[in-house]
C-alpha cells in the first residue's frame, strides 16, 4: 500500500511546521522563511495513533547522584588549540558540530585533524559530500598528509553512510557536510529542514551505540549561524563556530557549546601553505609593532575561556560632512558603542554631535565581553583629542550607565598576560589587584577620569 502523503509548510529558520503559508514565522519571528514541503505518512499511522501500543521496552534504571561514574576518556588529537578547544581531547560517543562561512578553513583543519588521529592508530573515516575524491587528495598532498591512513568517502545517501560506517567501525567520523546529506525516507529536499534534521538524528544515534566520535560540519546563514533548525545544535554535544576573516592568516575556533569541556574556550590557528597550525603568541596577532601617532588607539586585555589575550581597539571620531553623522562598527558590538558614546556625552560632557564615529577592532578579533567598554571609550577620547594614550599601557573595565567603571572577572590573569608582553601601566576598575613584573596599575573608579587623561578639553562639565 502506497504511504499517504501530505504537505505542511516549514520554517527554515527554527523548523516550526505550520498547516498554511504565512509570510511570518510565528515560533521564531523570521520573515520569508516557510517552504512547503511533503509529509509522508505510513499506512495505519492514523490508526496507531489512536490505539495504544502494548509493546514493552527495557526499564529504565536509575542511578544515586553521588554514585562513582567513570569519568569519559577522551582521545587527544595531537593539535593543541584544538584539544583545548574540546577540553582536552574528543570524548567517544560525542557528536560535534562545526559551523563556519565557506572557504574559511572547516575541511583543512578537520583533514589534518583526521590524519593527526589516523598516524596515532584510530581508525579514520572522512565522508564529503561537497568535494570529489580527487579535490580531497590533492589538499592532503598540499598538506603534506596524503600518507596517513584516512578512509575517504565521497556520497551523499544517509542510507549508504550508515551502512559503510557500521561495516568499517571507525573510531573517528567527519560528515562534511550535514546539509548535502539526504535519507530515502523523506520527500523533502537535501537541505531542507526536515532532511538535515533527520540525517542528524540519525548519525548521532549511530555515534552513540557505536561508540564513534562524530563531527558534522554545517553551513552557516547570513547572520553568522548555523544553517537548519536549531535542533541540531540540542542533538550534539558541541557546538563550535569557526571565525575569521579572509583577509588575515588568524582563524578562532570558539565553543558555544560543550558538554564535556568549557563553552567559552577558544583556539587560535593561523593559517600557511601548510594548513593550520596552532598560533604560538596569540596576543601578537591583534597588536600593532607600535601605537599609532595619531592617537585613536587603547590595547585591550581580554579574556577568552581561561586564555588572557590582548588586542588592539582603534578609533576615528571625525567632523561629519553629511547631515546625518555615521556610526560604522568592526569587531564591537554596535549597541555598546552607542551606549558608551551616550555616558560621555551624559555623564562627561563630551560632545559628539556632528561628528562620525568609526570603531574597529585590529586583525579582525571580535570583542563579545562587557570588559571592553573602557578600551573603547580610551580609543574614542584619544581620536577625539588628538592625545594618544600613554605608552605601553592596556585597559579593561565594563561601563555602567551612571558612568562608574565596573569589576572585570579575573584581573588579575589580564595583569599578567600584559606585565608578560611587556606592558607598563594598565587602567581597570578600582578593585584591580596589585600587579607584578613591572606593570603598574592605575585604577579608575568613574568615566570621567578617563576624560581628564585623554581628552581634558573636550569635557563641558
Amino acid at each position: 500500500m502506497a504511504k499517504a502523503s501530505t504537505s505542511a509548510f516549514v520554517c527554515q529558520s527554527c523548523g516550526a511546521v505550520h498547516a498554511k503559508w504565512a509570510g511570518r514565522c510565528e515560533a521564531c519571528g523570521e520573515w520569508n522563511t516557510l517552504v512547503e514541503e511533503a509529509v509522508s505518512a505510513p499506512p495505519g499511522a492514523l490508526k496507531a495513533e489512536k490505539t495504544p501500543t502494548a509493546k514493552r521496552g527495557p526499564k529504565t534504571e536509575f542511578i544515586a547522584l553521588n554514585a562513582d561514574v567513570d569519568t569519559p576518556p577522551r582521545v587527544v588529537i595531537g593539535v593543541e588549540e584544538l584539544d583545548r578547544v574540546f577540553g582536552g581531547g574528543i570524548v567517544p560517543s560525542s557528536a560535534t558540530l562545526i559551523g563556519g562561512d565557506p572557504g574559511i578553513g572547516k575541511s583543512t583543519l578537520l583533514l589534518q585533524a583526521a590524519a593527526r588521529l589516523a598516524r596515532n592508530g584510530v581508525k579514520t573515516v572522512y565522508v564529503s559530500g561537497e568535494e570529489a575524491a580527487a579535490q580531497i587528495q590533492e589538499r592532503a598532498k598540499r598538506l603534506k598528509v596524503a600518507n596517513s591512513p584516512v578512509q575517504l568517502a565521497t556520497e551523499t545517501d544517509l542510507r549508504r553512510i550508515l551502512a559503510a560506517l557500521k561495516e568499517s567501525n571507525p573510531g573517528f567520523v567527519v560528515i562534511d557536510s550535514i546539509q548535502t546529506l539526504w535519507s530515502d525516507a523523506l520527500e523533502a529536499a537535501p537541505g531542507s529542514v526536515a532532511q538535515v534534521r533527520a540525517c542528524a538524528q540519525e548519525l548521532v544515534r549511530w555515534a552513540k551505540k557505536s561508540g564513534a566520535a562524530l563531527v558534522l560540519v554545517g553551513h552557516v546563514t547570513k547572520e553568522g549561524t548555523i544553517a537548519g533548525p536549531r535542533v541540531v545544535e540540542h542533538m550534539v554535544d558541541a557546538v563550535f563556530y569557526f571565525e575569521g576573516e579572509r583577509g588575515h592568516q588568524f582563524r578562532i575556533l570558539r565553543a558555544v557549546k560543550n558538554r564535556f569541556g568549557p563553552t567559552d574556550e577558544i583556539g587560535i590557528f593561523e593559517m600557511h601553505a601548510l594548513g593550520l597550525t596552532p598560533a604560538k603568541e596569540p596576543s601578537a596577532l591583534f597588536l600593532s609593532a607600535e601605537a599609532e601617532p595619531g592617537g585613536g588607539t587603547a590595547v585591550f586585555a581580554a579574556m577568552e575561556g581561561s586564555r588572557p589575550v590582548l588586542a588592539e581597539v582603534q578609533a576615528l571620531v571625525a567632523k561629519s560632512p553629511f547631515g546625518t553623522p555615521r556610526r560604522s562598527v568592526i569587531g564591537f558590538d554596535s549597541g555598546r558603542l552607542a551606549m558608551i558614546m551616550a555616558v560621555l556625552e551624559t555623564r562627561c560632557g563630551v560632545n559628539f554631535a556632528g561628528m562620525d564615529v568609526y570603531l574597529s577592532v585590529a586583525g579582525g578579533y571580535r570583542i563579545n565581553e562587557p570588559a571592553g567598554d573602557l578600551a573603547a571609550a580610551a580609543a574614542l577620547l584619544s581620536s577625539l583629542s588628538g592625545n594618544a594614550v600613554p605608552s605601553r599601557s592596556v585597559f579593561f573595565g565594563e561601563i555602567a550607565l551612571s558612568g562608574a567603571v565596573r569589576a572585570a572577572p579575573r584581573m588579575d590573569q589580564r595583569l599578567k598576560e600584559a606585565a608578560r608582553l611587556g606592558f607598563q601601566r594598565a587602567y581597570g576598575p578600582d578593585s584591580s589587584p596589585a600587579a607584578e613584573g613591572g606593570l603598574t596599575v592605575s585604577p579608575i573608579a568613574r568615566l570621567i577620569a578617563l576624560v581628564d587623561l585623554l581628552a581634558p578639553d573636550a569635557a563641558n562639565a
